[in-house]
């Protein structure tokens, strides 16, 4: 690939995206928007950095069998989720902040506002963070989530789900998505996956069952590779 085509601009699909109102997933009616939107000139500080380089990160960090740990480890099923962040052309996205989040094996989250009666695990904290080595690649270590309901229907319930973000090269690059687990029968029930009318958007989504990264007699592997911009972009959240 020559230099011109390595840096070529690919515009963004917007009908890759759900549209800002979807009913049926009702969150979404006081988020859209009312009136046009307006684009608005960045400042500097918007434009440039952080250099993610320089975090001071914690030997678990990206381990969340151990980095909430008081006095034993968490309940469920143990995997390894793992992957690639590259842009379009498939070139490693290098030293990256990668961040994730995500409900317990219970499927709740340690946050004041989750009034789901699963109980909360006093040894997991459900955060993590790395940074992408060269090759784009990370992994974190942690419980399967569960399933949980919310209050969007009179029975509508989440699939298990990490969330992830990742950091650009400036503040305003962030963008935020959410892996979900292949085989899982609640994906298709989504309301919030519904809102996604294009099948191959949804397939981005699915982190694969990946048995030659998991560790024998200890924990299964998934893999999630991240795609930013391009025809294989990962299909990233429009709120």
């Amino acid at each position: 690939m020559n230099e011109t085509e390595r840096y070529r601009f690919i515009n963004r699909n917007r009908n890759w995206h759900p549209k800002a109102l979807t009913p049926d997933y009702k969150t979404s009616i006081p988020r859209s928007p009312s009136q046009a939107l307006v684009s608005i000139p960045q400042s500097l500080s918007e434009v440039t950095g952080p250099d993610f380089t320089h975090l001071t990160f914690g030997e678990h960090d990206h381990d969340l069998l151990l980095n909430f740990n008081h006095g034993g480890l968490p309940i469920g099923e143990r995997i390894i989720v793992h992957g690639r962040v590259v842009d379009q052309y498939g070139n490693p996205v290098k030293n990256t902040l990668v961040e994730m989040w995500q409900a317990n094996a219970g499927g709740r989250y340690r946050h004041k506002n989750d009034r789901y009666l699963a109980p909360l695990d006093p040894n997991f904290g459900g955060v993590g963070r790395t940074l992408t080595d060269a090759d784009g690649h990370y992994h974190f270590r942690t419980v399967k989530p569960g399933p949980y309901p919310w209050r969007n229907g009179p029975n509508d319930w989440r699939p298990a789900h990490i969330h992830f973000s990742v950091s650009g090269p400036s503040i305003s690059t962030k963008l935020i998505t959410q892996l979900y687990f292949e085989g899982d029968p609640l994906i298709p029930l989504c309301p919030i996956v519904q809102s996604i009318a294009n099948p191959d958007a949804v397939q981005t989504l699915i982190a694969r069952l990946d048995m030659g990264m998991a560790n024998p007699m200890d924990c299964l592997a998934y893999r999630f590779d991240i795609v930013l911009r391009g025809q294989r972009k990962t299909f990233f959240e429009n709120v």
